[in-house]
């Protein structure tokens, strides 16, 4: 058994919620029958929610993170930088 603590930055923590988050959405809206792509990048660019579904709450949870924030973390996906 390993009784060493484990430590979590925030923004390790941050990141994941923000993965999981469009994740979801992006399932929402290809189950919804959308491109997701599309929608997501209309959101993004515009700051309209009504460029996502509110089926299954995905409306809700896009705008529970900051748009900056979602494309600070796509930026370094993309390019591999760590948050």
């Amino acid at each position: 058994m390993d009784f060493n603590t484990t430590l979590y930055s925030i923004d390790e923590f941050d990141t994941a919620l923000v993965e999981a988050i469009l994740q979801e959405v992006f399932l929402s809206l290809k189950e919804k029958g959308y491109d997701p792509v599309n929608q997501l990048v209309g959101y993004l660019m515009s700051g309209d929610p009504g460029y996502i579904s509110s089926y299954q709450n995905a409306r809700q949870k896009i705008v529970s993170i900051d748009r900056s924030r979602i494309l600070e973390f796509l930026l370094r996906k993309v390019l591999g930088e760590k948050a």
